[in-house]
């Protein structure tokens, strides 16, 4: 299984006319493995919890997606809108499993760690960001940053329709950045589960003088207010998922890179400022994204390295020319 191996029998069939082999990539069995682990916990030890019935269904049909869409893929090699949304999957499947999340973190840590993470930032930098930034920033950046914020539903979707858009297909460069972001979802969504947070616009309410100020501020902050889960602090996803889209694009797409620059660090500076996350949240965002990056980039050349060698192994006797 790699990501060449993959690519190569995308969009052709056998020569007898029989369907192609249906392959797995890397991003496929992270999220087959993370939705039915999910879906294991609810069946099993959180069968308990508010929810996790359907959210037990709603987990095993997102970990079915890929299996189900290589196969048509690989039975239907001439449709080629399968491939896409099968190359694509990772990103609905981020986005809806979020809402799901609450019964997981019931059945694993029910125990808001917010004490914990107010302390950490008062050892390590002496103050409460959010609380020293809502004295400091007026109405009208308040609006900007909070522009900046969701474009953290954007960026990412953004880059991976560019790296595709300019293959005309799943390419290394596209496969690997779509590793990084799955691997840094799973990694993420983990670490809500074993230290569950609200934040400081909840956790700290008493700490600011009023809302947030702003022309276009109340509105982006409501709707911030709507998600089903909100134990989504430690680390920062918003953090964690801009500096991944941002090396991403810095290495595979430069021009990508330039105009996401400011407002990728408009939207990290935003969780702050818009009371969502704790300074140790954005701090421990760092680490994750290296590990990830590592990690993808790891496995991107292991698996290269490996198709390769076993192209090598395939050529037939009668083909090698001795002299």
């Amino acid at each position: 299984m790699s990501f060449a191996s993959f690519q190569s029998a995308r969009g052709a069939s056998s020569g007898d006319g029989r369907p192609n082999q249906v392959t797995l990539t890397p991003v496929d069995l992270i999220i087959v493995v993370a939705c039915s682990l999910a879906a294991l916990v609810l069946l099993g030890p959180g069968r308990w919890a508010p929810g996790a019935l359907v959210n037990t269904f709603l987990f095993a049909s997102m970990a079915a997606g890929p299996l189900v869409l290589r196969t048509l893929e690989a039975t239907f090699p001439g449709q080629r809108w399968l491939a896409v949304v099968a190359d694509f999957w990772l990103l609905p499947v981020a986005v809806l499993t979020h809402g799901w999340l609450t019964p997981v973190v019931d059945t694993l840590n029910p125990i808001l760690r917010d004490a914990q993470l107010v302390t950490a930032d008062q050892h390590i930098f002496g103050f409460q960001a959010s609380v020293v930034l809502a004295r400091v920033v007026p109405g009208w950046l308040n609006d900007v940053l909070l522009i900046c914020y969701y474009g953290h539903f954007v960026w990412p979707l953004v880059l991976g329709i560019a790296l595709y858009w300019r293959a005309r297909s799943a390419s290394p460069e596209f496969d690997e950045y779509l590793l990084g972001l799955g691997l840094l979802f799973i990694l993420n969504y983990s670490a809500y589960s074993l230290v569950p947070a609200v934040g400081p616009r909840y956790f700290l309410i008493d700490s600011f003088d009023g809302p947030l100020q702003g022309t276009l501020t109340p509105l982006l902050d409501s709707m911030m207010r709507r998600p089903m889960f909100a134990r989504d602090c430690f680390p920062s996803g918003h953090t964690g998922t801009t500096l991944v889209v941002l090396f991403y694009s810095w290495r595979f797409h430069r021009g990508l890179f330039r105009v996401m620059l400011l407002p990728g660090l408009g939207l990290i500076i935003a969780t702050l400022a818009g009371r969502f996350h704790y300074a140790t949240d954005l701090l421990c965002a760092v680490p994750l994204v290296m590990v990830v990056v590592g990690m993808s980039a790891a496995l991107s050349r292991a698996t290269r390295q490996r198709e390769g060698e076993r192209a090598a192994r395939s050529v037939p006797v009668d083909a090698i020319v001795r002299p």
